[in-house]
């Protein structure tokens, strides 16, 4: 496939296509190949360092409008962490392997023999690039829809790619309002080596335990039986806050 054909594929699977094709070209332009090649360019036209920079506040700016609309009962901590979840290194170098950027980068001949194609911090760093880029080419209301896309598939729940919910905060939530009661945590056990180790927590309100949860971590644990909890809650009688 000619690298023409791939610039092709990869703005059909982003629904979008450049007016300037050279701002796509260059977001893929790391700067070991800049610096390789481009030496006689000015900086802003040698790679993309200074679109990863544009680019992670795009980000950052359209992910946040996302998650209020598509949270509007969220706390403010609550999407600050939920942003978190969503733009970070390991998160934006899936979508990039998602959208074959690897097989698009332009690295210097030294990345490209240690791999670096398969980094996932070239890779994220790319996929601000091309966002940049995107934004550059045809401004918000081009960039907003292409990110929209992109990220749905992570706002929701049931396909298990990032979980936004924080069972621990909701359960404290739901037994104050309607108990007056906080949640406890308990490890009551774990298993396994230490390489390997399951853990085993039980959340409990006042002497009752609520139910068990086991991660491979203590914090996963509490998660999982505040999800339990949850879950087993009987409903609110009439006139109780739910």
């Amino acid at each position: 496939m000619s690298n023409i054909t791939s610039l092709q594929t990869l703005q059909e699977q982003l629904r979008y296509t450049f007016g300037d094709p050279r701002l796509l070209l260059l977001s893929l332009t790391h700067v070991s190949y800049g610096h390789e090649n481009h030496q006689d360019r000015n900086p802003s036209h040698r790679d993309n360092e200074r679109f990863e920079f544009l680019g992670d506040s795009v980000l950052s700016l359209v992910i946040s409008d996302l998650l209020l609309e598509s949270f509007p009962e969220a706390s403010e901590g609550q999407l600050s962490k939920m942003r978190a979840a969503v733009v970070n290194e390991k998160t934006l170098s899936e979508i990039s392997r998602s959208l074959h950027l690897n097989s698009l980068l332009r690295l210097g001949k030294g990345e490209t023999r240690s791999g670096g194609a398969d980094k996932a911090s070239i890779l994220s760093s790319a996929f601000e690039a091309l966002i940049a880029a995107i934004y550059i080419d045809g401004g918000f209301n081009a960039v907003y829809p292409v990110v929209r896309y992109l990220f749905s598939p992570l706002f929701r729940n049931d396909q298990g790619l990032i979980s936004f919910q924080d069972h621990k905060t909701r359960l404290q939530e739901t037994a104050q309002s309607r108990f007056k009661l906080t949640p406890t945590y308990h490890l009551s056990g774990s298993t396994g080596p230490d390489h390997a180790k399951v853990f085993r927590v039980e959340v409990r309100l006042g002497e009752r335990i609520l139910a068990v949860g086991e991660g491979s971590s203590k914090k996963e644990a509490e998660q999982k039986a505040a999800e339990a909890a949850l879950c087993d809650l009987p409903e609110p009688k009439e006139g109780e806050a739910r």
